[in-house]
């Protein structure tokens, strides 16, 4: 008892800090952020560039992506501060922003941002299409990590060796694949009334490279070794990624199969039975477990009731009480954090309303405090509005956000001189003198969060550290969704 008066008691300070903080970030403040976390993704774009880029200091790059291989990879998105397209990190992207759209559609509209989250959605999904090669056949990478690691180049002077590489049958990725079947099926859903035929383009896909990742088992980290790893390797397997990609296709379908696939294979592949404090690229238990909490909570599928006392369980282990916080009220998870604090807040919200939906409360196990949905949603808060500046630090971590925010980004693109500034071609060892210099980024990469604080607040703006300074993709895919809900 005296355990849950005290965990009550933390929940009700920082309720109260975020009632402070109502008055210090407005409505306004919460649809500025949210516009530039989508504009952020057209900073991260690879190809040709439409006609309507907003982030004009950027220009085409890797045109030729895939020429060696006699395959188009042309587009998608790089995945941090370097030039690589990781396809594992990338589909895990699109997944989180098309939860977003579909949680938050109504905010986004009203907010003017909604055709702009499905263009930054598109830009991924047309390029997930373009390298799934059915029936077997899904390219995964795009670029030597080894050698462009070596080199600071701006993506429009690239010249490292442009690899693609691929899974089939007899090097399989069930991870990557089953996570490109979760996006293309979370994106079917945000272009369902939208553009029809596109949506129906990508179910099929779906559905087909969902089949490639289940017949042909095994990790795309086994398969191409080095290629991934130490960089995106797979280190929950891919087992959270087929439970995911089913629920998905069960929730862009409702076909039973899915479900019925799930029942079938939960115990082989560690669920209900397993639960996470966080969701992240690489693992997507905690995402399983709300997704098909909501099934069950809808009714009439009694035997996924388990699902719900895990995603209690990733609340309970995400709220404070059992949750590492930094001093500043921060969840804690590791190096790059906001990756972590995003996605939480992100899932907290949305699971928030499908509880409130059927009128149920989270239970902690253990004497832990029970949570009911308006405490989710207020500590989501404090992690979003701790981003964006409600912190020891009073900065920002959103670039070009608020009155101080990260100078020294570590971002190829965003801190070497634009394209269109410098047209001569600054070549691979010059750019270091960019990276090293103490001068802030010339290009604004607006919208991007940064990797973010260590376990004490600490923050150093340093370009070279970039744990903590550079940007992802996934960092801010379910930041989007979180920002429209507080608009």
């Amino acid at each position: 008892m005296a355990l849950q008066l005290q965990l009550k008691l933390l929940v009700t300070i920082i309720a109260l800090s975020s009632t402070s903080s109502i008055q210090a970030l407005r409505s306004a403040d919460y649809r500025d952020a949210l516009s530039k976390s989508i504009l952020f993704y057209e900073g991260m774009r690879s190809g040709k560039l439409p006609s309507k880029q907003r982030a004009k200091w950027r220009g085409d790059s890797a045109l030729n992506d895939g020429q060696a291989q006699n395959v188009v990879l042309r587009g998608g998105y790089v995945d941090s501060g370097d030039n690589v397209k990781f396809g594992f990190p990338m589909a895990f992207t699109i997944t989180m922003l098309s939860w977003s759209v579909i949680e938050s559609g109504k905010q986004l509209k009203r907010a003017g941002e909604l055709q702009n989250a499905r263009d930054a959605i598109r830009w991924g999904t047309d390029y997930l299409l373009r390298a799934y090669k059915p029936p077997n056949t899904l390219w995964v990478q795009v670029g030597d990590p080894y050698s462009d690691h070596q080199c600071w180049e701006r993506p429009e002077d690239m010249d490292t060796p442009r690899n693609a590489y691929k899974i089939d049958q007899s090097a399989p990725g069930s991870d990557v694949a089953a996570e490109t079947a979760a996006a293309l099926a979370a994106a079917s859903i945000v272009f369902q009334y939208a553009k029809p035929e596109y949506s129906r383009q990508l179910l099929n896909a779906s559905k087909q490279v969902f089949d490639f990742a289940d017949k042909f088992r095994g990790s795309y980290s086994d398969a191409l070794g080095g290629v991934v790893s130490p960089f995106y390797t797979s280190y929950s397997g891919y087992r959270d990624e087929l439970l995911w990609g089913a629920a998905w296709l069960y929730r862009a379908t409702g076909d039973g199969k899915y479900l019925q696939y799930i029942g079938l294979h939960q115990n082989e592949l560690g669920g209900p039975w397993t639960s996470y404090s966080t969701l992240s690229w690489d693992n997507k238990y905690a995402g399983v477990d709300v997704l098909l909490a909501k099934v069950f909570l809808g009714g009439n599928q009694n035997w996924l009731a388990a699902y719900k006392d895990r995603a209690d369980d990733f609340v309970c282990s995400a709220m404070p009480g059992r949750a590492r916080l930094t001093p500043g009220g921060l969840f804690y998870q590791g190096t790059n954090n906001l990756q972590y604090a995003t996605s939480n807040a992100f899932l907290l919200i949305t699971y928030a309303g499908y509880l409130s939906s059927a009128k149920q409360s989270v239970r902690c196990g253990g004497g832990g405090s029970n949570f009911k949905p308006n405490e989710l949603i207020t500590f989501a808060k404090r992690q979003i509005d701790y981003i964006l500046g409600n912190n020891p630090r009073k900065m920002s971590y959103m670039v070009g956000f608020g009155a101080k925010f990260p100078q020294h980004v570590h971002h190829r693109g965003s801190s070497l001189p634009s394209i269109h500034a410098q047209p001569q071609r600054i070549s691979c060892k010059d750019g270091f003198n960019w990276l090293h210099t103490p001068n802030p980024n010339p290009n604004l990469l607006i919208g991007a969060v940064v990797g973010g604080p260590d376990q004490n607040d600490n923050y150093a703006d340093n370009r070279d550290d970039y744990s903590q300074s550079e940007p992802s993709t996934y960092i801010n895919a379910g930041l989007v969704g979180a920002l429209a809900y507080f608009t």
